[in-house]
């Protein structure tokens, strides 16, 4: 029997010829990450096991971009404790106000993932990095402090879903849609510790931005990790990126799955998921009249270049409705310096925008957007849970930039087409 991306990449390293699905093994890491909520637990768990040095500093990325630039006394505390760890053991990719961006928009930008590695992170949507065709997944803070200590870890070989994406998606869809789409047929724990695989004529229509989004959401449903097939577009990305040697992998044609979906992009529309659940979503044409307080665009989904784009086409020309707020967060400092230099913050701005600094702001309940109890946001964000941006009375909704902005300047969920 044949294998998956994901199977070909663990087996490889973990030294083997092939590996099957549950099957335990050991693999070696290409990098370990972590954030400024997550890594001074792990910190603490490598200093009481005993660990005296890093595996490799140039194998460890720290960023910390949670609750930064420091929203209170606990956080700035927080990022003291791992910039102290971090100039203690020389850890090369360590980022922090000023030079970070959110964690899993500034890996790969900065060319710290490329395809065939095996990445962990403490953090859950480390599955992020599969868009560049690498295994990547998110991991608990033991899980990291081992990795940072031995180069190592142990996995058990997940079962995979394959995607077959067909069809070109019409004007305004996103990966955001379509990830939204999936999780909507499936359900949040439809590919529960499986891999989303994802291939198909349909993916020369995709952006590496689309596929970032997309991979970022496999958590969404459960899934272990979520990894697209290397093709052109991917080695465009990496090719002034990635300087060292990579290995791409490919499924053989008698790999197993779980289950196979076949998806024409060309049908989907553009989605929203309600709260409280990335599941409970619904196309654009069904959702109805739901009054917004705030609009975020934003966070490691939805916070690149091409997402603040699509909002300022819609932008452009309009202003958001009265009474609601619309914050543009960009995800990196490049992607602010690049946004700002076309010409975009001018548009945001005059729309009546606040622009962030990178950060991660409210998706978590950070800051920069805390909901009160009673407000409804829109949001290119990843999770709508009961408190996910603040009050439990509170509300999410999730969408794409486009959507989000359109909804902004309506006062209401809409499409930017009801705004001709």
């Amino acid at each position: 029997m044949g294998m998956t991306m994901t199977q070909k990449i663990l087996a490889d390293h973990a030294g083997l010829e092939s590996v099957k699905s549950g099957q335990l093994i050991q693999a070696e890491l290409n990098m370990v990450l972590g954030n400024d909520v997550t890594t001074p637990v792990a910190i603490k768990e490598f200093r009481k096991a005993g660990f005296t040095k890093v595996f490799d500093t140039e194998k460890i990325s720290i960023v910390m971009d949670h609750f930064t630039p420091n929203k209170d006394i606990k956080s700035a505390e927080h990022c003291k404790f791992v910039r102290e760890f971090a100039n203690e053991h020389n850890i090369v990719n360590f980022y922090d106000v000023g030079e970070m961006g959110i964690e899993h928009a500034l890996l790969p930008e900065k060319g710290l993932t490329a395809p065939g590695e095996v990445i962990i992170g403490a953090d859950s949507h480390t599955c992020t990095y599969g868009a560049v065709g690498a295994f990547s997944t998110g991991v608990g803070s033991t899980d990291m402090a081992a990795g940072m200590a031995s180069g190592k870890a142990w996995f058990k070989v997940p079962e995979a879903i394959k995607f077959v994406l067909t069809g070109k998606p019409s004007k305004w869809i996103s990966g955001k849609d379509i990830i939204l789409h999936i999780i909507g047929m499936i359900g949040v724990d439809g590919a529960l510790y499986k891999s989303m695989e994802f291939t198909g004529d349909g993916l020369k229509y995709l952006s590496m931005d689309d596929r970032f989004a997309m991979a970022n959401m496999a958590i969404e449903a459960g899934g272990k990790n979520g990894i697209f097939e290397v093709d052109e577009i991917t080695e465009e990305y990496l090719k002034d990126r990635v300087s060292r040697e990579y290995k791409v992998y490919k499924a053989d044609d008698d790999a197993e799955y779980e289950a196979v979906y076949e998806i024409d992009l060309s049908k989907i529309e553009l989605t929203v998921a309600f709260p409280h659940l990335p599941e409970n979503t619904k196309p654009i044409s069904k959702v109805g009249e739901v009054k917004i307080d705030q609009a975020v665009i934003g966070s490691c989904t939805n916070g690149r270049l091409e997402d603040l784009r699509a909002a300022a086409e819609v932008f452009k020309g309009r202003h958001i409705a009265k009474n609601v707020r619309a914050l543009i967060i960009p995800a990196t400092q490049k992607i602010y310096r690049d946004a700002m230099n076309e010409g975009l913050f001018d548009i945001f701005l005059d729309a009546g925008c606040a622009i962030s600094t990178p950060t991660c702001g409210p998706c978590l309940g950070g800051h920069m957007g805390i909901l009160a109890a009673g407000e409804r946001s829109i949001a290119t964000t990843n999770r709508n849970f009961v408190g996910r941006m603040g009050h439990p009375e509170s509300e999410v909704y999730l969408s794409s930039p486009a959507v989000a902005a359109a909804s902004a300047v309506k006062g209401y969920i809409c499409s930017p087409e009801d705004l001709d």
